[in-house]
């Protein structure tokens, strides 16, 4: 993640990651986890595959509403259980739609109550507003329901007529129950023109995060790999996300605006404020540095609906256990399972232009799966890096 509002925008200093010690992910506010020096893994659990929309991009590759979770509420409990005394930070409730499941509620109450974060991540149409209720009162910390585009845009990726319309009233059902809401949106050829019309739509519905995620070629989504933008059109897209958070900022509507899963982002934006503000690039460049770029397979991970373990939820070519069988700390910090064990490091392991880049300390290398994806070498250099050569210090 690439915080804009907190990098361009200044919404965070070095001093507010500093001022937590040690910048452990127990100790850092959830807006800070990203800045962790632990890396403890945020893990997102895919608790279904089961969905009752049917997206053209989905990396799940969600089915139908029909048939059983393999993980039952008790299994999901006591790996839970595991998850908290690993002292991972977060649980992400993911899906499919994790909504379908009758036993979110009662997970994510137990997963707060173990001391973690609880966030699930939906696509909005089944918030009802008694569900909104129940969100609330176990003290879910977050919402973040996806909207890829406008109305008819987002109801052809959604493959259901009337999906947005659903969407904004659970929006709306969040936050009268005063849960904090934010969208999510997948970047792609067919849909980036909507941008602007996204961030009018932060101002008047008053939604205060929006989380902007670069096209990963997973799932179903490999079938978009000719839709990804072109390196051209991803700075373009990049420079229009910072202006338009800079616009809400000078509007005095300041909102949270990240970018996801392109870690070229985090150089980008520093470059663009060399030119116009050199003292915050160098704030900048720290936050960066605590950062440390993509965290795939170390501070960050995936259960999936059937317990198997990745190092994050677009990268299922690769298998590192499975929860039902083994706990996932012992999973995790297992060093002979070698690529896992490599992505602790991966800096020291990928290749091409990545390996030679000047940012590879605040990259680490960005997305192994889209290197994978595209050149069958998961230490590849990640296609979807749109720095130049030049920029990168290799000309």
């Amino acid at each position: 993640m690439i915080g804009i509002s907190k990098l361009y925008c200044g919404q965070v200093e070095p001093s507010d990651v500093l001022r937590y010690g040690d910048r452990s992910s127990k100790q850092l506010p959830s807006g800070l986890l990203q800045f962790s020096k632990d890396k403890k893994p945020v893990v997102v659990w895919n608790m279904t595959q089961r969905c009752n929309l049917k997206c053209v991009h989905c990396y799940a590759k969600a089915k139908t509403l029909h048939g059983e979770d393999p993980i039952s509420f008790e299994q999901a409990k006591t790996m839970i259980s595991d998850l908290a005394a690993f002292n991972c930070p977060v649980m992400l409730f993911s899906g499919g739609e994790p909504l379908v499941r009758e036993d979110l509620v009662d997970l994510a109450k137990f997963a707060t109550e173990q001391g973690m974060r609880a966030v699930i991540s939906t696509n909005g149409t089944l918030i009802t507003k008694d569900k909104a209720r129940e969100l609330k009162s176990v003290g879910l910390s977050y919402v973040g329901i996806s909207l890829d585009g406008l109305k008819d845009v987002h109801d052809h990726f959604r493959g259901v007529a009337g999906a947005f319309d659903a969407a904004l009233t659970g929006i709306k059902n969040c936050q009268e129950e005063g849960l904090k809401v934010g969208l999510r949106f997948t970047i792609n050829k067919r849909n980036a023109s909507e941008i602007p019309g996204i961030f009018k739509l932060l101002r008047e519905r008053e939604i205060p995060r929006a989380c902007f995620y670069h096209l990963v070629y997973s799932g179903r989504g490999t079938s978009l790999i000719d839709e990804d933008l072109s390196h051209t059109e991803t700075r373009a897209t990049v420079d229009l996300i910072m202006d338009e958070t800079r616009k809400l900022f000078d509007l005095g509507q300041p909102k949270e605006i990240l970018t996801v899963d392109n870690h070229a982002d985090g150089p980008y934006v520093w470059l663009r404020l060399q030119r116009e503000d050199p003292k915050r690039a160098e704030d900048v460049f720290k936050l960066l540095q605590f950062n440390e770029g993509n965290n795939s397979g170390r501070g960050f991970s995936c259960i999936s609906w059937d317990g198997k373990v990745h190092a994050d939820q677009f990268w299922r070519e690769h298998v590192f256990g499975n929860v039902l069988e083994r706990p996932f700390s012992a999973i995790w910090n297992d060093p002979n399972i070698e690529l896992l064990h490599k992505l602790k490091d991966k800096k020291s392991y990928v290749g091409g232009r990545c390996a030679k880049c000047k940012f590879l300390p605040i990259c680490a290398g960005n997305f192994r799966a889209r290197a994978e994806a595209v050149y069958g070498d998961p230490w590849a250099e990640d296609p979807a890096c749109y720095l130049t050569d030049a920029e990168i210090g290799i000309a």
